[in-house]
């Protein structure tokens, strides 16, 4: 067996090391890229396949690309300084470019195939410059095992530490730096055969990216501004969505992934009618439970009869629900709702909270966002009404909003039909008792909600609580009314299997706004 060459053991460990970081870094650009796909075009299913199919074939040809590359050590470091630029001002570009021109697909791809393919050169070029430097009994396995073991840590920590504590911005020139880190270090451990010029934009790249760290709080508040017309007060990444409050005067907005969920302007039209008619209907009103509404205006409407003696909110992100009860300006939007004591929060998926739970409820009202991806349509679907009738007193209600029978008309008609499709368990084998409503709310447009329930509510006047500005007879009586192009149509029950109400919310959105 061959003695390795004098200081070859330091710099076998060192480019295992190295294996290690530059697997983290790849796989944190390829979330990040997916996140932001995610975030900017919606539908997160297809947004990560095409990002990693992409990515992944990028990498391919990356690895063809290594065998032409003359110096192995000097590649894999002009690629580390390379993917320190191109991978680290990922976010950042597209940001900015979505901010300022609207586009993303262009930026967004572009730099994702260049950095899958700096990616994919990386393993070939350790692997030779690990022969190179006659490391004995040299295997490729171990190097693709580091690989393997960065790739897992970094899939782990992107959700629980990295996004919650960085942002995403953040973390794009955060993994840049570990990227020009392992740059420097190798130029450091190979000096004899570095180039001048390697060492020059290295380091021009390192300030670069410093400077972008250290301003990385007004970057992101640079780009906020030119997303969004009035002042930010609030901004954060939570582990489950991107959460933005802003105002203008004494009118607050709230956007959840740069989708508008509320203006405090004519909030109270779509509120009232999401609450105010199942209340009215139900024959009683004690323990009412809420899946969504974390912003507590659900609440608001429900707490406004004194019949009421518990409300049972589910909403998966923690700081929704915080900032909505502990923000002195935020809570008074809701009347400090989130704040009464007959008032329980849990931060549960809405799924596991119905499925394992075992309490009964008057009322069920679903506030939860639009069914834009499969895991929000879940939510919408035959085998999630089937579990949540079963929560429902005898003469229980249940209400959704449903989206708008205008521009999305098919997905509308689809939930309602899911709806009355649901396993009905106290009058077997008949459907559940369905009524679709509409109304006019100026953020949204023509905006749609389907109630639910075993029986028929008694046909009976109806009364309603003294301070209502929207909901009346007149206006409930008009609610039920649809037009001809908003009327029903044919459509396909919504099933887990096949998730028919993704393709026709997203094609119905399609068709007004692409």
């Amino acid at each position: 067996m061959n003695a390795a060459p004098p200081g070859a053991r330091t710099r076998e460990i060192w480019l295992l090391v190295a294996t290690f970081l530059v697997a983290v870094a790849g796989l944190i650009y390829e979330l990040i890229a997916a996140t932001l796909s995610s975030y900017l075009l919606g539908d997160s299913v297809r947004q990560f396949s095409l990002v990693i199919g992409v990515f992944l074939s990028a990498m391919g040809v990356g690895a063809y690309l290594s065998r032409f590359v003359g110096h192995a050590l000097r590649g894999f470091i002009w690629a580390q300084i390379l993917l320190g630029i191109l991978g680290g001002f990922l976010a950042p570009v597209v940001f900015y470019a979505y901010a300022w021109t609207g586009a993303v697909e262009l930026p967004l791809f572009g730099l994702l195939i260049a950095v899958g393919i700096l990616s994919g050169m990386e393993i070939p070029l350790i692997a030779r410059v690990l022969k190179e430097i006659g490391v004995p009994e040299f295997r490729f396995e171990n190097v693709l095992s580091v690989d393997y073991v960065g790739a897992l840590a970094a899939s782990v920590a992107f959700p629980l530490l990295i996004v919650p504590q960085l942002g995403l911005m953040s973390a794009s020139l955060a993994f840049g730096g570990l990227n020009l880190c392992v740059a420097g270090l190798s130029l450091w451990m190979f000096r004899g055969d570095a180039q001048r010029s390697q060492w020059g934009v290295w380091g021009f790249a390192l300030i670069l990216t410093g400077a972008g760290l250290v301003q990385s709080e007004r970057l992101v508040t640079v780009a906020e501004a030119a997303l969004y017309d009035d002042d930010i007060i609030f901004s954060e990444t939570t582990p489950y969505q991107q959460v933005t409050v802003t105002r203008f005067r004494d009118r607050t907005r709230l956007f959840l992934d740069h989708s508008i969920q509320f203006d405090s302007f004519d909030e109270y039209r779509y509120h009232e009618m999401l609450v105010q008619p199942a209340m009215a209907l139900a024959s009683r009103r004690t323990h009412v439970l809420i899946l969504g509404g974390g912003d507590g205006m659900a609440a608001r409407e429900v707490l406004r009869w004194a019949d009421v003696e518990q409300v049972t909110l589910v909403d998966l992100d923690p700081r929704v629900t915080e900032i909505f009860q502990t923000h002195d300006d935020l809570a008074a939007l809701n009347s400090g709702a989130l704040r009464d004591p007959r008032v329980t929060i849990h931060n549960q998926d809405a799924w596991q909270f119905v499925e394992h739970g075992s309490e009964q409820y008057d009322l069920v009202i679903i506030d939860l966002p639009d069914p834009k991806n499969l895991a929000l349509s879940k939510l919408y679907s035959r085998a999630f009404y089937n579990l949540l009738v079963e929560r429902l007193n005898a003469q229980g209600i249940m209400v959704t909003q449903a989206g708008s029978p205008f521009y999305a008309r098919e997905a509308f008609w689809s939930v309602a039909q899911t709806l009355g499709a649901a396993r009905n368990p106290v009058k077997v084998g008949e459907d559940l008792w369905t009524l679709p409503y509409h109304a006019y709310v100026p953020s949204f447009g023509d905006w749609g909600f389907v109630m639910a329930a075993p029986y028929a509510p008694a046909d009976r006047p109806l009364t309603w609580p003294d301070d209502l500005r929207f909901v009346s007879d007149d206006t409930w009586t008009q609610a039920q009314v649809f037009s001809a192009d908003t009327g029903r149509v044919e459509v396909e029950v919504n099933q887990l299997q096949s998730h028919a109400l993704v393709g026709y919310y997203l094609e119905g959105w399609a068709k007004w706004f692409e």
